[in-house]
C-alpha cells in the first residue's frame, strides 16, 4: 500500500508519500521560521495562510519527485489534531478533499501518534513495548506503548512544555526565534557547573514534568549575573547560563525516564519530537538506558520536527486494519492520546 501523508499542525508545512514495502518515496518539508521570526513566536492566522499557499504546491513536489500520479496512491493521511485549529483545518480540508476528489480513502492521525511512530521509519525499530518519551515545544510525556493504539500515558507536563521552556529561556538570553536549538548551541560555548538550576519535579514521586519554574529561575539568574558586565562578559555569562538551563532540562527528563521504565519494567526507550533531536539529551538517555541494560530509540534529526513521513506512516498502520474517515471532517485541537483505537497488526 501506498500512502500521501499531510502534516499543518503548526508552522511546518509537511507532506510524503510512504509505501510499505519502499519505504519513504519521497517528502517535503517547508518551515515558516521566516514567517513568524519578526514575532517571536507562532502567529496561529499567518500560519494558516501560509499552509494554504504551500501544502498544495509541495503536494505536486512529492508526486513528481516520486513519478507517480494520485491513481497509483491508497490513500491520503492528514494531521486531525492535536494543533492550531486553524492550521489544522487546512490539512483537514485539502486531504479530505483530494482523497474525495481521488476517489481514495482518507484517514485522520494524531499528531503525537506520528511523533511516537517516527522511530518506526529507521532501520533500527523498536519492538514492543516500551516506553515513549514524547518532547517537542507544544508537548512533553511519557507514554507506555504495548502496541499502536494501545498507549498508558504515564506523565506529562503541567505548564510548559520542555520545548517551549527552551524557547522562551533563549528570548530572555536575547536569541531570536525560534530559540531552543540556538540556546542549545550556546551552551556548547558555556563553562559546566559555573552556575546550577533546580531538576523540577525530581524530589518527589510520579513522572509529571513542570518547566515553568525553571525558565523563571533562568530568568532571574539572566538578571542577577549580567548587571554591570561589559558585553564580552556578558556574552559567556549567557552561554554559562545556556549550559546550566540545558543541563537542567536534560537531567529532569533522564530522571523521569529512568523512573517510568523502573515502574514499568521495561528496558527500551524511544525518544520523538522536536527536542528529541538535542545532542546532549540523546547521550544522556544513552548512558541512562545502557546502565539499566536497555536502548534507546529515536529518529533522524529530520524527522524529530513536525513532518509528513511520520503522518504517512501512522496513517498507513490504520488504513491497513480500515480505520477511515466518513465524508465530514473534524480538527481536533485538542485530543487525548490514549483515546485512541488500537490498530490489530493481525488484521
Amino acid at each position: 500500500m501506498r500512502i500521501l501523508g499531510i502534516e499543518t499542525s503548526c508552522d511546518e508545512t509537511g507532506i510524503a508519500i510512504y509505501d510499505d514495502k519502499l519505504g519513504i518515496m519521497s517528502h517535503r518539508l517547508y518551515s515558516q521560521i521566516a514567517v513568524h521570526a519578526d514575532y517571536g513566536g507562532v502567529v496561529p492566522e499567518l500560519a494558516s495562510r501560509d499552509h494554504v499557499r504551500k501544502t498544495i504546491p509541495l503536494i505536486k513536489e512529492v508526486l513528481a519527485e516520486a513519478n507517480l500520479t494520485p491513481q497509483d496512491l491508497d490513500g491520503v493521511a492528514y494531521t486531525a489534531g492535536p494543533g492550531l485549529v486553524g492550521a489544522l483545518l487546512v490539512g483537514c480540508s485539502i486531504g479530505r478533499s483530494l482523497a474525495y476528489g481521488w476517489n481514495l480513502p482518507a484517514i485522520p492521525v494524531h499528531h503525537m501518534e506520528g511523533h511516537l511512530l517516527a522511530p518506526m521509519l529507521e532501520d533500527n525499530v523498536p519492538e514492543f513495548p516500551f516506553v515513549a518519551l514524547l518532547v517537542s515545544g507544544g508537548h512533553t510525556m511519557l507514554v507506555r506503548v504495548d502496541g499502536i493504539g494501545e498507549y498508558k500515558l504515564l506523565g506529562e507536563s503541567v505548564d510548559d512544555a520542555a520545548g517551549e521552556a527552551f524557547d522562551k529561556t533563549a528570548k530572555l538570553l536575547g536569541l531570536d526565534y525560534p530559540g531552543g536549538p540556538v540556546l542549545a548551541k550556546m551552551a556548547e560555548q558555556g563553562e559546566v557547573g559555573r552556575f546550577k538550576l533546580p531538576r523540577p519535579m525530581t524530589d518527589r514521586p510520579g513522572l509529571d514534568f513542570s518547566f515553568s519554574g525553571l525558565k523563571t529561575a533562568a530568568g532571574t539568574l539572566v538578571r542577577k549575573e549580567t548587571e554591570h558586565l561589559s558585553e564580552a562578559e556578558k556574552a559567556q555569562t549567557f552561554a554559562d547560563i545556556a549550559n546550566a538551563f540545558q543541563q537542567a532540562v536534560v537531567d529532569t527528563l533522564a530522571i523521569k525516564c529512568k523512573r517510568a521504565l523502573k515502574q514499568e519494567g521495561l528496558k527500551r526507550l524511544v525518544i520523538a519530537g522536536g527536542v528529541s533531536a538535542n545532542t546532549s539529551l540523546r547521550e544522556k538517555l544513552a548512558i541512562t538506558t545502557e546502565k539499566l541494560g536497555g536502548e534507546v530509540f529515536y529518529p533522524r534529526p529530520e524527522f524529530c520536527t513536525d513532518n509528513g513521513a511520520m503522518i504517512a506512516y501512522a496513517g498507513l498502520q490504520r488504513l491497513q486494519t480500515g480505520q477511515l474517515e466518513e465524508l465530514t471532517f473534524k480538527a481536533k485541537p485538542r485530543w487525548p492520546l490514549d483515546t485512541l483505537p488500537p490498530v490489530d497488526i493481525k488484521a
